[in-house]
Formats: structure tokens, sequence, C-alpha cells
């Protein structure tokens, strides 16, 4: 892989949810803040260059601390939250100076990534020779213009309105995406321009590139990356890392 591989990680988020305030990404893992657990394995990643944080603008400073403390040398900027996680991502590719890398993003609230998934997704992505895809045309493309990964649903879904059945949807052909997302900077860019520009909003990254006619390909990821958004999620976390076979700092 020639290109450079650039990591921006959202962790700005108001972690409602979580229900402990605001500083979600430094709530502790087994004793070590939440947000390094997915920073130490992109630092263990060859092939990432740059690792890109973002984070609310009263974190910045108790991020520096940490990231410093935890030897994350591959963090020169962090990058400032903005009110929705898309706004917190188009300021982390803003910063980005390197027009040819390759992005990947990945939720700062999904610890137990694994170094082999990330190397995958990374290895799965084709650079398109085309400056952007266009909608309608394979003109250009290789592969495709984005990896995802995720793991195929195990529940029944049923569509519902107004606590309604309408329909029940085939299972076999429905994934619970993940992050980390990988795409080409020019792609992943351009997305997020149109999609700001037309005030479109969502909380997947790929959906933004989908959306303007890209081809997203989903490879397997795992069941245990799992995003913290309750204290139970926690619980979990320490859970699965506390089972036999899984090292603490799941590399």
């Amino acid at each position: 892989m020639k290109n450079k591989v650039i990591a921006i990680v959202p962790a700005a988020g108001l972690g409602k949810r979580f229900g402990q305030g605001s500083n979600k990404p430094f709530q502790t893992l087994k004793g070590k803040p939440l947000l390094v657990w997915s920073l130490e394995i992109f630092e263990a990643i060859d092939e990432i260059v740059e690792i890109i944080p973002v984070l609310k603008e009263e974190e910045r400073e108790r991020g520096q601390k940490v990231f410093e403390d935890y030897n994350l040398s591959k963090i020169k900027r962090i990058a400032p939250g903005g009110k929705e996680r898309q706004d917190s991502v188009y300021n982390g590719l803003k910063l980005i100076e390197d027009k040819k890398c390759i992005v990947l993003i990945h939720d700062g609230a999904r610890p137990l990534i694994e170094k082999h998934l990330i190397q995958e997704a990374i290895k799965e992505l084709s650079i398109p020779s085309a400056p952007f895809f266009i909608k309608g045309s394979d003109e250009g493309l290789n592969d495709c213009d984005g990896v995802v990964l995720g793991v195929p649903l195990k529940d029944t879904i049923k569509e519902a309105e107004a606590g309604i059945i309408k329909k029940t949807l085939r299972r076999d052909s429905l994934w619970a995406i993940q992050t980390p997302q990988v795409f080409p900077y020019n792609i992943i860019l351009r997305a997020y321009e149109k999609a700001m520009n037309e005030n479109f909003y969502s909380t997947d990254d790929a959906a933004l590139v989908e959306r303007y006619g890209g081809k997203v390909k989903v490879i397997m990821g795992s069941y245990k990356n799992i995003k913290i958004t309750t204290p139970e999620d926690l619980a979990i976390a320490e859970f699965l890392l506390s089972k036999k076979g899984l090292k603490e700092t799941p590399l």
C-alpha cells in the first residue's frame, strides 16, 4: 500500500446516554481512558502515519496531556468538535494536507477494535483513478470507493410505524455497520462537502459516499467491536477484555 493512511477519531459527542457528564472519551476501561484503547492500536499500525482525534474544545487540553502520557507520537493535531458527529469529522478532514492519502474514520467509543481488522480494511481499498466517482458510471473506478466493517444481523428485524409492524425485512441481506471505515481522501472529502452544502446529515460516513453514487464494500468485522454508549456497554467491554484469550490491549 503506497498511499499513506491518516486516521480521524471523532470523540466529541455529548454522551447523553452514558449518563456521567460530558467526558465519555476519558472514562476508564480497565484503568485506561476509553479513547486511548483504539488510539494505541492505530499507533502500532505501520500504514497509519498520523492520527487526528476530534475533541470538544473544553477537553482539548486534557486530551493533549493524556496523549502525551501514553506516548501517542502520531498525534500531531487535535481537531475541534462540532455540533454533530458529521461536523466533527469534517473538521478533521479539513486538517489533512496530503490529498492523495487514505482516510480511516473510527469512532473513539469503539475500544475493542482489532489490529488485523483495521489492516484488512486498508488492504481491501482500491484507489480509483478518477478524481471522483460519477453517479451512474463506473468510469475510472477499479473496485470501490470505500470499505466498511460490519457484522450480519442475528435478530429478526421488522419495520414499524406508530407501533404497528409494516413488514419483516430479510435478515440475510442486513448488516450492522461498524467503524473503522476507509476511503480515498478525495472521495470522502467531496462527499462531505456536497452533504454540508446540501445540509444533509448522517451518522454514517459511508452513507454520504453512497448518497452521491459511490460504491462501498462491506467486509466482516467483529461482534466484539462494540460501541460504548451506556454504562452497561462499558461493563460488557470489561467482560470481553477479561475473557480468556483476549489481551488487555486488543492488538
